[in-house]
């Protein structure tokens, strides 16, 4: 669940979750150029091209994941990211 300062992140792949849990924020290679998101983020969808997205997590060191392509989708306080 997700506090006023984070959003519930979920980065997955097929038959894999990467990434589930709380995020200060989430920068990501948008199809257009880099695309951070915060907690309470309007709706938004995009698509992803290759690069790394880098997860702000509470009280740790960031986290990276390298993709090839992928989907954000995000609402509110939640924010998926298929890999």
């Amino acid at each position: 669940m997700a506090s006023e300062n984070t959003l519930h992140l979920v980065i997955s792949s097929v038959g894999e979750n990467l990434y589930d849990g709380p995020a200060i924020s989430v920068t990501l290679p948008g199809a257009g150029g880099d695309v951070t998101i915060l907690p309470n983020h309007e709706p938004f969808v995009t698509t992803l091209k290759e690069g790394k997205i880098t997860v702000r997590i509470p009280n740790a060191e960031p986290r990276e994941f390298d993709i090839e392509s992928g989907v954000l989708e995000t609402s509110g306080t939640r924010a998926v990211v298929l890999v």
